[in-house]
């Protein structure tokens, strides 16, 4: 489960401003944030499931980002495709966002199910894509321009915490305007909220003491299989001059440790 809060095509300075947490069992091998070679060529930049090697949230000097959730449902099914690979494919293909997502709907049906987010800041272009909709077999939407919310259901989805991150990040951009946004302390006033919902606001797919726990825009909680809850918090930051800023602080050892690295995007117009 993991949660993300963003900016697209709507601030003077920022084509793009994300913050992402993602949540996950504490003893799952967890590569941090660097550099990295695929095969294909292109250096991708994010951090890493040490168990299947995909990634939740990833990006590269051609300024293509991609990121991921996972769809609250039961069951999953433990034989289908990892589901983290998908933004690693993206950073590796040339196809626009529009086409890459087309190609992923043709075989949405070998994963659990999954919101994937891929975006071409040169292009400006961003496209939202889902084998769990609402409605039909698979859904693809061009993501439009403002501030959007993407938990474990579709984007924008009204849960609880899901309006309450969205109004802490509308309430920092209002308050701090066209200045430069203070990394660490939109991290740990939004992404370390731990007020939990009312239980009758719930969607009710879990167990309702589940839901509760994971019902925090952070979560901390011990299940049967092990302590879980957010493992890192990503802040992606790209703007107009075609800088990009990724930063992330992720736990370790009971510790928190961060790391900020940042790069030019190539051929930003």
């Amino acid at each position: 489960m993991c949660i993300g809060v963003f900016i697209w095509q709507a601030h003077p300075i920022y084509p793009l401003l994300l913050l992402l947490n993602r949540d996950e069992f504490h003893h799952r091998l967890t590569i941090p944030l660097e550099w990295w070679e695929q095969g294909g060529g292109d250096e991708i930049l994010g951090g890493r499931d040490g168990v299947a090697g995909g990634t939740w949230l990833a990006s590269n000097k051609r300024g293509r980002i991609a990121f991921l959730t996972n769809v609250r449902e039961l069951p999953s099914l433990p034989q289908l495709k990892s589901r983290g690979h998908l933004p690693i494919r993206f950073l590796e293909s040339e196809k626009d966002p529009m086409m890459f997502a087309e190609e992923v709907v043709r075989e949405a049906e070998l994963y659990n199910g999954f919101n994937l987010i891929v975006a071409d800041i040169c292009s400006k272009k961003m496209v939202y894509v889902t084998n769990r909709p609402q409605q039909d077999s698979a859904v693809i939407k061009q993501v439009s321009p403002g501030i959007h919310v993407l938990t474990n259901a579709n984007l924008d989805t009204p849960w609880p915490k899901a309006q309450r991150l969205k109004q802490h990040f509308t309430d920092f951009l209002n308050l701090y305007g066209n200045d430069e946004y203070p990394v660490g302390e939109m991290c740990e006033k939004m992404m370390r909220d731990t007020v939990k919902a009312e239980k009758e606001m719930l969607p009710g797919i879990y167990p309702p003491e589940q839901e509760y726990q994971l019902s925090s825009i952070y979560v901390d909680m011990e299940t049967p299989k092990g302590h879980y809850g957010t493992r890192s918090t990503s802040v992606i930051s790209v703007k107009t001059s075609g800088e990009a800023t990724f930063y992330e602080s992720h736990l370790e050892s009971s510790l928190w440790k961060e790391k900020t690295v940042s790069y030019m995007i190539e051929n930003m117009k």
